[in-house]
């Protein structure tokens, strides 16, 4: 009965702090890879903006980063891969940003 209580516990622990998942597709136009800036150099972005990185990857055309705010909230970013540009974030499924324009 108590390691029920724990593993219940801990599943709590761990959904609650998985990061936000992005709902349905975003395409970046991103061009071909061998014009895609270094991942290094979005990461040194998202260190300015004062964010704790988790993850980053590239999905599809985009470079996409798993991060918490200093405010501790768990995102999902999306930015183009040439530009570096923020596109779109998520926090909890639910859009939080729209780079002006962004379509995708």
């Amino acid at each position: 009965m108590k390691i029920n209580r724990l593993v219940m516990a801990a599943a709590a622990t761990f959904a609650f702090a998985a990061p936000a998942h992005a709902d349905g597709d975003i395409s970046c136009n991103g061009g071909p890879q061998d014009k895609w800036q270094k991942i290094s150099k979005l990461k040194k972005q998202a260190w300015l903006e004062e964010w704790q990185i988790l993850k980053t990857q590239v999905e599809g055309d985009c470079y996409e980063v798993y991060a918490r705010t200093k405010e501790g909230q768990a995102i999902e970013a999306f930015f183009h891969p040439v530009t570096l540009e923020k596109l779109v974030v998520f926090r909890r499924g639910q859009e939080i940003y729209r780079a002006k324009g962004f379509k995708g």
